[in-house]
């Protein structure tokens, strides 16, 4: 039966004959819902070249590029050259519903069909003023009008701004002729042309050549590069940021403001009501809020930008390494859910009812059988728990289900009741060998099964343990049923006595600790794992602690109450390291949420969870300024406060629909500082949006600048689907109101030859027949 859930309530357990609940009175919560409103989705698509491109225009709706000197249309992902086309070209421009095309050769007019020769000098820039197009050389304007060009220099020439040079009368003395030139760009601004000298800025005032027009303000550098004036602004881009123009004031936009690359060149209009700019390292779009970066690989084949054209909800930039294409589609978090959910099934991410990374080898895609496949898919298990608990859906049920039996499978695999295994690798369905590689750098431990028709990776860490207890008890309270809620508890039992009975230790089939997994004190509270003491301790305490309050069973109640003797949780309050930088690890953080989640929910007693909650306030302060919905949601679910919602839910709309790993460079940009109103605990110079890095498993960290693989992984999305379920299921974000099926839903797609061939070997054993 589908249940419902207030907005806000914390995670709620009908657990046994009773019900564990832990929420806020709903007058006490601090946070607001966040809509999911449809908003503009960024979609990539990259035309590499094998010589760079160095313009871009878009007439009609038609691609067009200059390469090597020829005009040419982009069809498809192929370019072709267009005939009839002038050689040696310099620049194109679209103004007026015609290609404006500037040759060693000349000026050409094209309108879709025809060439028309007009000029034989050469130009260096085109605008729009006055509703006429104008051009430039590097001395002289002219504007467009009955199919002719005509020099804009008044009879008897220009004036000059100069004050000294105007007579009693009104007429001027002038010493030599007042030019315009030397020109580098033109603009219309406020129904007056606006002339870029070398470093300086006129304005063309009738006849007067303004020399003198900023009455406060300067340019950042004398560099200047290129002009553009949206609304009551004019732009000015130079290599150190860009010139702001407001009637006669100029200030300047830096990287201290937002924007990512001072070095800026190019600068165009958008769809939007914003503005492109092209740089070396880059393209920058920028909004009335706020700036993005787009960068190699994921969004343009090189970060030199050449050019920029901008269409209805798409712009297409020019580099050194072809066209990077950026589409723009509306989109709601739930449907970005589903496109995850589509990706993962036409990618094959899933084996077995585990999840897996992708892997390039040989030229072939293959599932990464890795040390912490049990993480990696408790955390869709997480996803479609919260999900069915949303939904009520059977499909999403059965989702949940199978993710369930693959952690059922890590433990039952091995000949040991209670201990887990890492992965499990099929001898007759599973390909690209057994990994050698074991935890921390150590060598795999492989066991095979007394019926040889499995390995499994023996070895296992803490990080697997919590998750197998994270994603259990939510399975257990929010979608399990009759025999499968019994396995749920008996799976928590069968790990916790096992660890219990062996002295707070995971011992491996060699009769040995495994390397991570050691929670007793001679370890923990000795020098040789202090570093440990507090996740460590967080996490037997909580798996502890769940265990007893699922089964009723006073056996892990007593196992409790001898590790809060042993003074587990003071040491629980510090927990999260901050130093050094380089001693941080970010999966601690993934442990840390996990363990609260099933901890804080169960304990009632005051003075235990008055010491649990500090130390999830202070964890949260430190990990604030990443805006993870994670860490917010887990703490805004567990408090009742305030978590920046809106920060994380913007946090998920600027996760990039391509799942590859690409390469991503970020620490060049010269916006790296914190925002205001977050402090930088673990060194971060700046919280990273998505968009300008890549998808990143649970354990993400959104301070690191540089990575990537090249576009040879991809990585499961379960991370967007735990989140954002997640967020729907405690009433952080709001159901879509819209009833488009285009905006809640994916279209079909060809799955085949997509990712990893499908699992074709032995079937994972059924534990719910």
């Amino acid at each position: 039966m589908k249940k419902t859930f207030k907005a806000g309530l914390i995670l709620v357990a009908a657990l046994l004959n009773c019900s564990y609940l832990f929420a806020q009175d709903k007058a006490e919560h601090f946070w607001k819902p966040v809509e999911d409103a449809p908003y503009l989705q960024e979609r990539r698509e990259v035309i590499p070249t094998d010589t760079p491109i160095s313009q871009v225009a878009i007439l009609n709706e038609s691609v067009y590029i200059v390469k090597d000197g020829k005009l040419a249309l982009l069809q498809g992902e192929a370019l072709i050259t267009v005939k009839a086309a002038p050689d040696q070209i310099n620049k194109i421009e679209v103004l007026k519903g015609g290609l404006w095309v500037s040759s060693n050769s000349g000026l050409y007019l094209f309108d879709d069909k025809k060439w028309t020769k007009i000029s034989t000098e050469k130009f260096i820039d085109f605008c729009m003023h006055l509703n006429q197009v104008h051009v430039a050389t590097t001395e002289s304007i002219f504007k467009y009008e009955g199919g002719k060009l005509t020099n804009i220099m008044p009879e008897g020439g220009f004036l000059s701004s100069d004050v000294t040079m105007f007579m009693e009368d009104g007429s001027q003395l002038l010493a030599d002729p007042v030019t315009l030139g030397p020109i580098t760009a033109i603009e219309s601004y406020s129904q007056t042309l606006h002339i870029l000298r070398p470093g300086e800025l006129v304005q063309l005032a009738g006849k007067v050549v303004n020399e003198h027009l900023i009455d406060w303000g300067n340019l950042p550098s004398k560099n200047t590069k290129d002009l553009l004036s949206i609304g009551s602004k004019l732009y000015i881009s130079t290599d150190r940021g860009l010139g702001l123009l407001r009637g006669t004031s100029l200030t300047q936009i830096k990287g201290a403001d937002g924007l990512p690359v001072e070095n800026t060149n190019q600068m165009v209009k958008g769809f939007d009501r914003d503005m492109w700019i092209g740089t070396p390292r880059g393209l920058i779009r920028m909004t009335a809020e706020e700036f993005h970066y787009f960068g190699s690989d994921l969004w343009l084949p090189d970060n030199k930008v050449n050019g920029i054209a901008s269409t209805k909800n798409k712009v297409v930039a020019a580099t050194n390494g072809g066209l990077g294409i950026i589409h723009y589609e509306p989109y709601t978090l739930q449907k970005k859910a589903a496109h995850y959910e589509q990706w993962m099934e036409a990618y094959g991410h899933k084996r077995m009812g585990f999840v897996h990374l992708l892997t390039k080898r040989k030229g072939e895609w293959e599932r990464e059988i890795s040390d912490n496949d049990g993480a990696h898919t408790a955390t869709y298990l997480a996803a479609m728990s919260y999900k069915y608990a949303v939904t009520g859906e059977e499909a999403d049920r059965k989702e949940a289900l199978d993710a369930f039996q693959a952690m059922l499978f890590l433990e039952r695999v091995t000949p040991i009741e209670g201990l887990i295994s890492r992965a499990v690798f099929s001898r007759e369905g599973d390909s690209g060998g057994l990994d050698n590689r074991g935890s921390g750098g150590l060598p795999a431990k492989w066991y095979a099964t007394s019926d040889s028709l499995w390995y499994w990776k023996g070895d296992a860490s803490s990080d697997e343990v919590i998750a197998h207890y994270y994603s259990v008890a939510i399975f257990h309270d929010l979608v399990a049923k009759g025999k499968d809620k019994e396995l749920a508890k008996e799976h928590m039992t069968r790990m916790t006595s096992y660890i219990m009975d062996n002295g707070w230790e995971l011992i491996d089939a060699d009769g040995e600790p495994t390397r991570w997994g050691r929670w007793n004190p001679e370890y923990l509270l000795r020098p040789y794992g202090y570093e440990d003491r507090g996740i460590n301790g967080l996490e037997v305490l909580a798996f502890t602690y769940a265990t007893y309050a699922l089964t009723g069973d006073e056996k892990y109640k007593k196992g409790y109450e001898q590790l809060v003797k042993w003074g587990y949780p003071e040491n629980t309050i510090k927990q999260k390291k901050t130093f050094p930088p380089s001693q941080i690890a970010p999966w601690d953080d993934n442990l840390a949420l996990e363990s609260y989640m099933i901890l804080l929910p169960y304990e009632k007693d005051p003075d235990l969870r008055s010491t649990y909650l500090r130390s999830l306030e202070r964890t949260y302060e430190i990990k604030r300024m990443e805006k993870i919905p994670w860490f917010n949601f887990t703490y805004a679910a567990l408090t009742g406060n305030d978590a920046d919602l809106g920060a994380a839910t913007q946090h998920l709309r600027e996760w990039p629909l391509d799942c590859r790993d690409y390469n991503y460079t970020n620490s060049h940009r010269d916006d790296l500082f914190v925002e205001k109103g977050y402090i930088s605990y673990e060194g971060g110079l700046k919280a990273m949006s998505p968009r300008e890095t890549a998808l990143l498993r649970e354990s993400r960290r959104a301070i690191v600048l540089d990575g990537g693989r090249h576009g040879n992984r991809i990585i499961e999305p379960t991370g967007y689907l735990r989140d954002y379920w997640k967020g729907r299921y405690y009433g952080f974000i709001k159901a879509p109101t819209v009833t488009d099926k285009k905006l809640l839903m994916v279209e079909e797609i060809d799955q085949s030859n997509l990712g990893a061939k499908p699992y074709s070997g032995t079937k994972r054993p059924d534990f719910l027949k």
